[in-house]
């Protein structure tokens, strides 16, 4: 089996800002993003499986994990992200790279093509979405008044409610409770997945993951959805209850030739539960266009 070498390393971003970043292999440049209050273990089945035959690459999102927070807490934005993806390629030497994005990896995925559509050569989106996808969530519609709520008091006492955070995510009961919501269908994901992203969620700073769920709600990427012209897989869960599978059938709809799967039984990280499933899909969007 050949060993497939991996580099982690800093790139500087436009503003200053050091990006985490690791790629793996050689090739094509293939970039994983994944998404708010996520971590890059979300793709480890796919770099595993595609960093013998490409350069997989994913980083880390500012204000998450080993990217440090921005000295200007507004460059806390999609744009930002964009501009950090095209760094890296910069800097790794890529002019085209093949982009899949998870969540509200996707936002950032359109934000990527909306300012730089020469740098994409492929799009693939897993449980992602163009705009808010708040309203209705977990089949409920709370969760817009609950940020609101959180945010407004977040700003008067931030100690208490990072405290609270943190507790109420590093427990015992946020395991099946993550299940439960439909983020990993808890029969398939392999639970030491599910435990290193709690604990990745707990680490992370409120202000930042409030500051980013505001960019998810206000950003409309419909307008760019009809402007890609790169060959588009959308990949969807259908257990998913964060993220429904209306909202990628809605981007199907409206990127002229793309292709979709449904996944019996996915929930909202697919990738996790079926990784298998998930790999050969991709590889074969992959070898019928490239």
């Amino acid at each position: 089996m050949t060993k497939i070498n991996k580099q982690t390393g800093y790139v500087k971003s436009f503003d200053d800002l050091d990006i985490y970043y690791e790629s793996r292999g050689n090739g094509e440049v293939i970039f994983f993003v994944y998404g708010i209050a996520c971590l890059i273990n979300h793709w480890h089945f796919q770099f595993k499986y595609f960093a013998p035959h490409f350069k997989t690459v994913c980083f880390d999102l500012r204000g998450h994990h080993k990217t440090k927070t921005p000295k200007v807490r507004e460059n806390i934005s999609l744009e930002a992200l964009a501009k950090d993806i095209a760094a890296i390629a910069h800097n790794l030497g890529a002019k085209k790279i093949h982009l899949v994005g998870h969540s509200f990896g996707a936002q950032v995925i359109l934000k990527t093509y909306e300012l730089f559509p020469e740098l994409v050569k492929s799009i693939i989106f897993v449980n992602g979405f163009s705009k808010n996808p708040v309203k209705g969530m977990f089949g409920l519609d709370f969760v817009e008044k609950l940020y609101h709520f959180i945010n407004e008091n977040y700003q008067s006492n931030p100690v208490l409610w990072k405290t609270m955070w943190k507790l109420g995510i590093d427990n015992p009961l946020a395991v099946p409770i993550t299940a439960l919501a439909g983020g990993f269908n808890i029969k398939l994901t392999n639970l030491k997945d599910i435990q290193v992203y709690v604990k990745g969620v707990s680490n992370l700073d409120l202000g930042n993951f409030l500051i980013l769920f505001n960019e998810l709600m206000t950003y409309d990427g419909d307008a760019v959805l009809n402007k890609i012209k790169v060959p588009t897989l959308i990949i969807s869960g259908e257990e998913d209850r964060i993220t429904p599978v209306d909202f990628q059938k809605k981007m199907h709809k409206h990127i002229k030739g793309s292709e979709f799967l449904l996944v019996p039984y996915g929930s909202h990280c697919t990738q996790l539960d079926f990784p298998e499933f998930v790999n050969l899909r991709i590889e074969k969007f992959y070898k019928d266009h490239f």
